[in-house]
């Protein structure tokens, strides 16, 4: 399908809207024949997982749901380049498909917002009610707090802030990029990474697009944020050594400091009774083989049937 339009596909919720602007207002700033009205599209694209809101994502299929349909249009040539949540990426792309470039990623924390006040994971009252649907969240927390209990509540910020507010849980932990993103970055406490480790690409917008389409890429390529690159590929190297699903609490986050890259990575069983925690640090080049190399480690001290 041959158009000079660069169709730019995304879902359609508020917070996937808002990062598809950012990848389209940086395409514009990078190439002034992109900033031409009409030069590009914004294509709402509804996934398996949008549609399925009443179910867990592990009971669905887990990762890709929010990015088959994005996929499957990316393929067939009804789009031109894919916007996604990195942490909603499986560890690998479809054949013919390749993650081109990465936005510079905003804060990858998770956020703590109490319905009464303000409040830590250590301060929430005894047995209280925690709304999350990432099993990585449930389990770090009741490594943290047995006795808290953990309620799954899906949909978009929006509606899971209008059900705390409502009463269906006490506390609820979202990501602190999608709440800085939507403007509501006042709201919530930091929860510090000791405690709580992001997910896999947690914070970072990624664009992927076709193998073979070489005018696209070269495009991409001018707003690729190379350290956000370099600390998401090897984070990604992690999940992919320990073929890491939505059954399987893993968390991973690297960062630069200087030319040295520190990776963090950790494995849970899911009620939280078992966390087993690596690192490593050396060049920012090599951050993938030390990525490869501690998501071995994580796998050999887990042992056979830790993995769901």
């Amino acid at each position: 399908m041959a158009t000079s339009v660069l169709r730019i596909g995304t879902r359609g919720s508020k917070l996937a809207l808002v990062q598809a602007t950012l990848v389209r207002d940086a395409l514009a700033s990078a190439h002034p024949a992109l900033a031409q009205d009409g030069a590009m599209e914004i294509v709402v694209i509804r996934t398996t997982g949008d549609r399925e809101q009443d179910r867990k994502l592990s009971e669905i299929g887990g990762k890709g749901l929010f990015t088959k349909e994005i996929e499957e249009q990316l393929l067939d040539g009804t789009i031109d380049i894919g916007v996604h949540s990195t942490k909603d990426m499986p560890t690998q792309q479809p054949d013919g498909l390749v993650l081109s470039a990465f936005l510079p990623r905003e804060d990858a924390s998770d956020v703590l917002i109490v319905r009464d006040g303000a409040a830590t994971i250590a301060t929430l009252p005894q047995g209280a009610t925690v709304a999350t649907v990432a099993l990585r969240r449930q389990a770090l927390l009741l490594h943290r707090r047995p006795d808290l209990k953990v309620e799954a509540i899906r949909g978009n910020v929006d509606t899971r802030l209008r059900k705390l507010h409502e009463g269906v849980a006490d506390a609820l932990i979202l990501a602190c990029a999608g709440l800085k993103r939507l403007g509501r970055g006042d709201i919530g406490a930091i929860i510090p990474f000791d405690e709580m480790l992001p997910a896999v690409g947690q914070g970072a917008v990624c664009i992927e697009a076709r193998v073979d389409d070489a005018r696209v890429r070269a495009l991409l390529a001018a707003i690729d944020h190379m350290p956000t690159s370099l600390c998401v590929q090897a984070e990604i190297a992690m999940l992919g050594v320990l073929d890491g699903s939505c059954r399987t609490p893993i968390a991973g986050h690297a960062m630069l400091d200087g030319g040295q890259l520190w990776l963090r990575a950790l494995v849970a069983r899911p009620d939280g009774s078992e966390v087993i925690a690596t690192e490593r640090r050396g060049n920012k080049g090599d951050g993938q083989a030390m990525g490869v190399d501690a998501g071995r480690e994580l796998r050999r001290r887990a042992g056979p049937g830790f993995f769901g």
